[in-house]
């Protein structure tokens, strides 16, 4: 008997149905069929409210604990990673923020990748010590060994990145699952470069996964926010602690336009992987080109590892390179593209680059290449591929001369 697909049921519908219809309902009101935007920061409370707790998220009462909005798109994202809940926040980092705010307490120990977004550097080398007496060790994540040898009676969260920012290092999440849960640990993923159907954490053992909404799920450029999920137990912890009491809500507009944005979330991820391995290929065939940092060519050190764990989908549309020269070429190199945009931020319609130097902390733990030539990070976007590769080589003849 043919299952018949239901929109009120989920586990009955498809990845892209469920891009389509989760998280979204017909609204009572107005009949519209896709949930309005909500702009109000109150909500109408019952006769008798005596006996409501103002911190609770489950009832709409104020926009900080819950809105339309944002219970809308947290369904649709719970949905699509396989979690049990989610909760949404105003960025990236305000959803990193929150996980170790809320499950961290004072003289707890966390392993954390040595490769790592520059905020959850800072926040475990500076502030988080300083102001909570939390330790932190920094490990190469792709070696499972190392991270159990840094494990401690007191290690109470492991933070890894599917694929590191921005060297683009793969970690084995299932390998570190594994390590972590025997010490009694969490595992936290942030899947930001890997968003599903691409790729789900929690199905190879995370215990959490954080998104910048910023980025892929968004896909326009034009909204900010952040998101956990996971397990109802450990996301209403966090929901009744980081987003009520420390309020770093999103906004009703920008969860509805990430909402919008997430409905082709899968259609814009397929080109975005295909443009990224073809472009990863001609870049390293480039003599004029140092090195090409991406987990789809056979040279990178975690080919195999990428290719195991995310199932031959793809390999991330984010890669790093640099050209044979100084800062000084670097520069010129990017000033010479005229399609690709010099700008910070990955996961847009518009591919997007930036030069980072050599200098920082973060730069001890990163290739030898990379603390020789610095790196561009790039970020294919939804152009031709051939276009993007034509950019790339008429910015190297402009700055190197024609081939």
């Amino acid at each position: 008997m043919t299952t018949r697909p239901d929109a009120h049921d989920p586990s009955t519908l498809g990845f892209l149905t469920q891009a389509v219809h989760a998280g979204n309902a017909i609204d009572e009101g107005s009949g519209a069929i896709r949930t309005p935007i909500v702009m109000a920061n109150s909500y109408a409370l019952p006769e008798d409210p005596s006996s409501l707790s103002w911190s609770n998220t489950d009832t709409k009462t104020y926009t900080r604990n819950t809105g339309t909005n944002q219970e809308a798109l947290q369904s649709k994202l719970a949905v699509l990673e396989g979690g049990d809940d989610a909760v949404v926040l105003a960025s990236g980092v305000a959803a990193l923020h929150a996980v170790f705010f809320t499950h961290l307490t004072s003289g707890d120990h966390v392993v954390v990748g040595d490769v790592t977004y520059e905020a959850i550097w800072k926040l475990f080398t500076e502030l988080l010590p300083v102001k909570y007496g939390i330790e932190a060790t920094f490990v190469d994540t792709s070696d499972t060994d190392a991270v159990a040898a840094a494990m401690r009676p007191n290690t109470t969260l492991v933070h890894v990145e599917a694929i590191g920012n921005p060297t683009t290092k793969v970690t084995d999440i299932a390998a570190i699952a594994a390590v972590a849960h025997d010490a009694g640990a969490l595992l936290t993923v942030d899947s930001t470069f890997t968003p599903p159907p691409f790729y789900r954490p929690l199905a190879d053992g995370a215990d959490l996964v954080v998104h910048s909404l910023t980025k892929y799920i968004n896909g326009h450029g034009d909204a900010m926010g952040g998101a956990v999920i996971g397990s109802a137990d450990l996301v209403a912890k966090i929901k009744a602690e980081a987003m009520v009491d420390v309020g770093g809500t999103i906004s009703p507009f920008n969860a509805w336009l990430i909402m919008r944005g997430s409905v082709t979330l899968p259609l814009r991820l397929r080109q975005h992987l295909a443009s990224a391995e073809q472009i990863a290929a001609h870049l390293e065939a480039d003599p004029r080109v140092a090195y090409v940092a991406y987990p789809g060519l056979a040279s990178h050190p975690q080919h195999e590892v990428a290719a195991r764990q995310f199932g031959g989908r793809g390999y991330g549309a984010v890669m790093a390179f640099a050209v044979d020269g100084d800062p000084d070429t670097q520069n010129r190199f990017v000033a010479n593209l005229r399609l690709i945009t010099s700008a910070v931020s990955l996961g847009h319609d518009e591919s997007l680059i930036v030069h980072v130097g050599t200098s920082g902390p973060r730069v001890q733990h990163y290739p030898d290449e990379f603390k020789r030539y610095g790196h561009l990070r790039f970020s294919v976007g939804l152009e031709d591929p051939a276009d993007i590769m034509a950019d790339l080589d008429a910015a190297l003849d402009a700055t190197f001369g024609a081939r």
